[in-house]
């Protein structure tokens, strides 16, 4: 027998070896978003609209083309949060949006 420590994993609902635990747990928890034609984003991207897109509260449009700098993930698999000249808390949805490389 050994002396291993361990640990109960949620995931699987079983007592694992702590040394088996701590490997690569958080990138299944990772969540990947993906804009409109497939491309991975991630946090800091370049992101173009492909649609006009009207913000609610403020009586605005973002045309088609418009560049969006910086941007950040939510942790949600469809929203990035955003800024943009004007508009506070702005949060996008990735399916209107592709990425600038």
């Amino acid at each position: 027998m050994g002396d291993d420590d361990y640990i109960y994993d949620e995931a699987t609902g079983e007592w694992v070896p702590a040394s088996q635990a701590a490997g690569p747990a958080t990138d299944d928890d990772a969540v990947v978003v993906r804009d409109a034609v497939g491309n991975v984003l991630a946090d800091g991207d370049q992101v173009t609209l492909i649609k006009d897109l009207t913000v609610k509260g403020a009586g605005q449009t973002l045309k088609r083309g418009t560049l969006i700098k910086s941007i950040r993930l939510t942790g949600d698999a469809q929203e990035i949060d955003c800024k943009f000249d004007g508009i506070k808390g702005l949060v996008l949805r990735a399916e209107f949006v592709r990425k600038r490389t």
